[in-house]
């Protein structure tokens, strides 16, 4: 039954992937934002993305919590229906679909140097299309992700991200044995990708909107062990599947005698810029997961 069911999920998500691409990019994003954007604020997750809101925002008023949870909504559906034109859309387009790299000349900085470079970001904007932009200035990185349950939308999600980087490239699934390998991965010279936005229930405490949270270290590890570039980056968001990947200067974290320190340090510089870009446009954030302790939402 399983199996079955599994079967009717992928054939119904490639329909749906296929019925999006015949649309042209702009009205397969406003289609996916105005979708998202009338139900999403529905749904009981949307309870969490309040809270979230309260927590960061404890000034923000009723009404304007519910702006940036549509906003947020309307963001996701666009970000979901523009991933199957992210490797068709054009750069520096006068009007209209396309992207443009604000911070190109650090791209081409890191790329000349020939050393590995981890390329941390969030999940703002339309996310999907950082990898894809990187990779076209020459350092094509490998990424973590959740596998789905489903092994058939699994696969066309991976299929549709190695279309995008127009390569194939790896894909360390989360957890123990993912990290040795991205880790090999770096040894080897090569780059990696970290989205680092999300609770990590085994990472370290560092502090985002002045409040203690689970972060996950990973990219701050591998930076030191390996003495990598640090680029961090995130969307921007100008029109209907038209985007701006800003880039911003690397980080050069402070080296110390005490390794641990330095973890956290650099941890907390992720998080700075994090918090940064969620303050420039908070609607742009991903506000639906419990990115705090679990004991703030017992309302919720």
């Amino acid at each position: 039954m399983t199996s079955f069911l599994y079967k009717i999920e992928g054939f119904i998500a490639k329909s749906l992937i296929r019925g999006i691409r015949a649309l042209p990019p702009a009205y397969a994003s406003n289609l996916g934002g105005y979708i998202s954007r009338f139900i999403g604020p529905l749904l009981p997750v949307s309870h969490i993305a309040n809270r979230n809101l309260q927590l960061a925002f404890p000034h923000l008023s009723k009404q304007k919590r519910h702006k940036i949870i549509k906003e947020c909504w309307e963001n996701l559906g666009r970000t979901v229906t523009e991933f199957p034109h992210i490797g068709y859309l054009k750069k520096n387009t006068t009007s209209g679909p396309g992207w443009r790299v604000e911070g190109e000349e650090h791209l081409i900085a890191a790329h000349a140097t020939g050393r590995p470079v981890i390329f941390f970001s969030g999940h703002i904007g339309n996310w999907e299309l950082m990898p894809p932009v990187v990779a076209r200035y020459g350092m094509p990185f490998a990424s973590f992700y959740r596998a789905a349950s489903n092994p058939i939308i699994d696969s066309l999600i991976k299929d549709l991200r190695t279309q995008a980087m127009q390569q194939d490239v790896p894909m360390f699934a989360k957890g123990a044995k993912g990290a040795r390998l991205a880790l090999k991965h770096i040894s080897q010279g090569n780059h990696l990708g970290i989205l680092g936005d999300q609770k990590m229930n085994d990472g370290i405490q560092a502090k985002l909107f002045n409040l203690p949270t689970m972060t996950a270290s990973a990219a701050a590890v591998f930076a030191l062990r390996h003495n990598t570039i640090i680029i961090t980056g995130h969307v921007r968001r100008e029109g209907p599947a038209r985007l701006v990947l800003v880039v911003d200067p690397p980080l050069e974290p402070t080296i110390s005698s005490n390794r641990q320190q330095d973890v956290l340090a650099l941890t907390q510089q992720f998080n700075d810029r994090l918090q940064q870009w969620i303050e420039e446009n908070p609607g742009s954030w991903l506000w639906l997961h419990r990115r705090w302790d679990k004991s703030l939402y017992k309302r919720n």
